[in-house]
């Protein structure tokens, strides 16, 4: 368990939140140790929050979340194979989402977890929808983060561009100023505290004193497979979340999910799906914003109104 140090007010309570976590790890099917954030809360029984990151991403990428909601709530934050503190894959073509979702199973089954609440960023987004496809019963809530069943070739085009390619640099400010430079068109109204904040969640330090990607860069090779981004068809997955309350959060500025995808992955949903759009921000939001925070505090009420 992490120490934090003494601060006052809402600061002293957001530094409580973010240290109240274990570090634990689980066994893969395939032999691979990962790693999970457990941050303590639900003591009144209500479902965990299964936290799934981004393709680049990693535990970290939810600290803003877990800052607000850990101790109300539970929140298992993974880190995916080849990601972070978890371990590389001795073959990179595992890199895939239904690896992922194996992965995810075994994690649940080891903590005997039968029910929670899916909030899945970009390809985590991906993983809850296999989710709802295999295991719908599982879900007592979904927010799927700017991902849906048609992903636009611009977002796909413009990820292509920097998965994989690695990274070096000597202090984090160098590191804030190139995220800042590749992503200024997806958080325009971000400051230097703000990029730092990324740096810190994307980044680590090497052995050699040098802010490097903390990801294994093999993960861009299945991605290099001619097709293997569009995987199958889930549309007919919007089905399976018909009687989950489920949010859809699309940015604005997002290049990955359209607006016409995010509407009709509404209405095959049904009246239990609400979209919201939080402006000025690309992919994807980090949940922190003001209208993805009154988002997630609907959705969170309909699941313990259930």
């Amino acid at each position: 368990m992490n120490a934090c140090g003494d601060m006052g007010g809402a600061g002293r309570k957001d530094q409580a939140a973010l240290s109240n976590y274990s570090d634990a790890y689980w066994w893969s099917p395939d032999g691979l140790r990962l790693h999970y954030r457990d941050y303590a809360g639900g003591a009144d029984g209500r479902p965990p929050l299964l936290c799934l990151p981004g393709l680049t991403r990693n535990a970290r990428d939810f600290e803003p979340l877990a800052a607000r909601l850990a101790g109300d709530w539970r929140l298992i934050c993974p880190d995916m194979r080849g990601r972070a503190e978890s371990g590389q894959a001795k073959d990179p073509m595992t890199y895939v989402p239904l690896t992922y979702l194996q992965d995810i199973s075994r994690l649940l089954a080891d903590l005997a977890i039968t029910r929670f609440v899916a909030i899945g960023t970009s390809l985590g987004g991906i993983i809850t929808m296999l989710i709802a496809a295999t295991h719908k019963e599982w879900l007592a809530g979904a927010l799927l983060n700017d991902v849906g069943p048609t992903l636009e070739e611009a977002g796909l085009a413009r990820i292509r561009t920097y998965v994989g390619i690695g990274q070096s640099h000597p202090s984090w400010v160098h590191a804030a100023r190139a995220l800042e430079e590749a992503n200024r068109d997806i958080y325009p109204g971000y400051n230097l505290e703000q990029w730092l904040a990324m740096a810190h969640r994307l980044y680590r330090l090497n052995s050699g004193g040098r802010i490097v990607l903390d990801y294994d860069m093999r993960i861009a090779e299945p991605l290099r497979v001619a097709g293997g981004e569009a995987g199958v068809d889930m549309w007919p997955v919007m089905q399976a979340f018909r009687d989950i309350p489920t949010l859809i959060l699309r940015g604005e500025r997002s290049d990955l999910l359209s607006d016409a995808t995010a509407a009709r992955m509404a209405q095959d949903i049904g009246a239990g799906a609400e979209v919201a759009t939080i402006t000025n921000v690309g992919h994807a939001p980090l949940l922190d914003e003001p209208e993805a925070v009154a988002a997630i505090d609907r959705l969170l009420a309909k699941v313990l109104n259930g």
